[in-house]
């Protein structure tokens, strides 16, 4: 959280001009591809297409993830078209179907005392399924707003879709090389974000981003982004309850169905919004933020009110092991 406020500072006060933004956005892109390159190395298909058992809890997940979200940002559109217009509504529509996260679905999970494997396996899902869905439901939803042409739908199959079925080809020679170097690969995971923020919000200040968002209308953004998370949460949980889950995999689907993730939904709104992208992604990383602190503050309360005992049993060595080959 700190080093995204950073960047977004840095890009304010000193933001890419010129040849440098030309250097920055090269070396955005090619930190987008190493990123989904790792992610595809990652991944374990063996444990993927195991979960596949979990039908009807992963199949809730994604209708939250891929539906339900969609239709509260039309809804939303429509309740306030005053605040959401323009490219900050279709940054709002975009993060509605923005894919689910993996790795704080599964800490979260993993606290609350819920069903890991499961929420490993949902964020999994919902991240490949994501790199089709995303950029399809985004160019229905927005269209115009967007640039998804054939052009912009073979620069998502260039850096997102193809170096990820590249990293789960070379899966088998590479995976455990990137697996205990984790100290190695992590900064890149987190420095390609941290680009790809700054190319961002420095093509918006260049363009005078700042002079479009008033402190008022980010205070009334921030308003309709806690409705969207509260009224997510409320979701997931009466689903989850009505399809007869039992406690830990309710816990997976509340975590993992209300959740989206920044590392899948920056490079993307990237390819999709180019030069516009830094007030497109705003919705998406004050959401992120506020989901993490919110979710944080549910699994601590849920983890207390478990009952007494050892973790389910999806939390075994044999889940810590699935996290640390799918994060």
């Amino acid at each position: 959280m700190a080093a995204l406020v950073g960047t977004v500072a840095l890009a304010t006060f000193l933001p890419a001009r010129g040849g440098g933004e030309a250097v920055a956005r090269t070396a955005s892109d090619i930190g987008v591809v190493l990123l989904f390159f790792l992610y595809g190395v990652r991944l374990s298909t063996r444990e993927t297409l195991a979960g596949l058992r979990r039908v009807r809890l992963h199949a809730l997940i994604l209708l939250c993830t891929f539906v339900l979200f969609p239709l509260l940002g039309l809804a939303a559109l429509w309740l306030a078209p005053g605040l959401l217009g323009g490219q900050l509504g279709a940054g709002f529509l975009f993060l509605c179907v923005v894919p689910s996260t993996v790795q704080s679905s599964v800490a979260l999970t993993s606290t609350a005392r819920g069903d890991i494997a499961a929420a490993i396996c949902a964020g999994t899902y919902s991240s490949v399924i994501g790199l089709v869905a995303t950029p399809l439901l985004a160019a229905w939803l927005i269209g115009s707003e967007t640039s998804l042409s054939a052009d912009g739908a073979l620069r998502i199959g260039a850096q997102l879709l193809a170096p990820f079925l590249a990293g789960q080809l070379l899966r088998r020679r590479w995976g455990e090389f990137v697996s205990r170097n984790k100290r190695v690969f992590g900064p890149v995971d987190r420095g390609s974000i941290l680009l790809v923020v700054y190319v961002a919000f420095s093509a918006g200040v260049n363009q005078g981003v700042w002079s479009r968002v008033t402190p008022l209308r980010l205070l009334e953004l921030l308003a309709v982004l806690a409705v969207l998370l509260a009224v997510a949460l409320t979701c997931t949980r009466t689903a989850a309850r009505f399809a007869g889950l039992d406690r830990p995999s309710r816990i997976a689907v509340v975590l993992c169905g209300s959740q989206k993730s920044l590392a899948n939904g920056l490079p993307m709104a990237a390819v999709l919004f180019g030069g516009q992208a830094a007030l497109a992604v705003l919705p998406l990383m004050l959401y992120h933020q506020m989901q993490l602190m919110v979710c944080a503050v549910l699994a601590a309360r849920w983890s207390r009110a478990a009952p007494a005992g050892p973790p389910p049993e999806t939390a075994s060595a044999h889940s810590a092991a699935i996290v640390g080959r799918c994060r």
